[in-house]
């Protein structure tokens, strides 16, 4: 019974501080410790440790004996790494779905209620402003009805909401430009036309996450 209050108490930790990662409420670069994060989760020392360390597997912190987990900062690789990968699974997902007409019109339709939604949240709401926006993209990788592809994406997804975040947060005027670049994803989308969509993608993720010129 304690071993199973204990794991239950590190996925809660877990989950609660891969949260604040992916929201910024913990930036990256910044260094905590288990017990700051103990007092925060009103947990003991051992479900943060084991949480600590399941983070540290996927790559969000990084652990120093004695000092403290570091939050691991978005680099210039993993922004471009990120976003070359979604650009190939999106473009993929649109292709595999302008020919079927019912598909088409049906992603088009759940875009739009996914913009409306986003329309009416408030920028000033980060956490779920980037939530609607990693679920736009989310509905046009799962429309490729590929499995395997659709899960590699939700990975990539946890980091494109980072990614996200941390741009709102660097340039408020970045959340009307998401806003009008999804228009217009789901304009080439009813259109049928692949090749703009690909060039719309690229342009809108290589300016929102500001990776002109690096």
């Amino acid at each position: 019974m304690l071993h199973g209050s204990t794991e239950s108490a590190a996925e809660r930790v877990y989950a609660e501080v891969k949260e604040l990662i992916l929201t910024n409420g913990i930036a990256g670069g910044e260094l905590i410790s288990e017990g700051e994060i103990a007092q925060r989760c009103s947990v003991s020392r051992t479900p943060v440790r084991e949480a600590f360390l399941r983070l540290e597997a996927q790559g969000w912190m990084r652990l120093y004996p004695k000092r403290g987990a570091l939050v691991v900062p978005i680099g210039d690789r993993e922004a471009r790494d990120v976003v070359d990968a979604r650009c190939l699974l999106e473009g993929h997902a649109v292709r595999s779905v302008v020919d079927r007409s019912g598909a088409l019109a049906d992603l088009a339709q759940r875009l739009r209620a996914n913009l409306d939604s986003h329309r009416a949240a408030e920028a000033t709401d980060v956490a779920e402003f980037s939530r609607i926006d990693a679920q736009f993209h989310q509905l046009i990788a799962a429309a490729g009805d590929n499995q395997l592809l659709e899960g590699f994406f939700v990975s990539l997804g946890e980091r494109h909401r980072r990614m996200t975040t941390a741009s709102v947060h660097r340039d408020s005027a970045i959340a009307a430009r998401i806003l009008d670049d999804h228009d217009e994803l789901v304009r080439a989308i009813e259109a049928a036309d692949a090749d703009l969509f690909d060039d719309a993608l690229a342009r809108h993720l290589v300016a929102v996450h500001d990776l002109e010129g690096k």
